[in-house]
């Protein structure tokens, strides 16, 4: 048994401090030692996307790196998009789109979306498919999951504007 270290994780952004072993990945960290389950953990080889958070804004696979290396950068998790009882306009967006049936892999998109809308909020119907064509979803089909991302898009372009 590896010794474990001593790291903070800035996780939505409150601090967490917890003790892990070297190899221990960011995913296991999250959802066994900051108690946010929301993060799922699908494959488990950075395939399927149900991990994915934003590590300083950009869309990342949790499953795919160590604990150790998220110190010092601010994690966003699925549990942060809510405002309260307010849904995030991504949230809101899959609720209305039905872009989520069983949702283990919804969380994982929320956050793929996010991340990129945040990077191209005009994003082309070509490119919201180029995107969510890394995460892997075997319920819906994709045709509503995309159809709420073009939702959410206008919804915060227009919030913003």
């Amino acid at each position: 048994m590896e010794d474990k270290i001593e790291i903070k994780l800035n996780v939505n952004g409150r601090e967490y401090e917890v003790a892990v072993e070297p190899r221990r990945n960011l995913a296991d960290t999250l959802r066994d030692d900051c108690h946010l389950t929301g993060t799922h953990v699908g494959c488990e080889h950075g395939v399927c996307g149900a991990c994915t958070v934003l590590m300083d804004g950009k869309p990342i696979r949790a499953c795919l790196m160590f604990a150790v290396q998220a110190e010092s950068t601010k994690i966003e998790t699925v549990e942060g998009l809510a405002a309260g009882e307010k849904l995030h306009p991504l949230q809101q967006a899959f609720w209305e789109s039905h872009g989520l049936q069983c949702g283990f892999c919804t969380p994982g998109f929320l956050m793929l979306a996010k991340g990129a809308l945040a990077e191209n909020p005009d994003m082309s119907d070509e490119e919201i498919l180029d995107v969510l064509s890394s995460n892997l979803c075997r319920c819906t089909g994709y045709q509503n999951i995309i159809k709420a991302v073009r939702a959410a898009a206008d919804v915060m372009r227009r919030d913003v504007g």
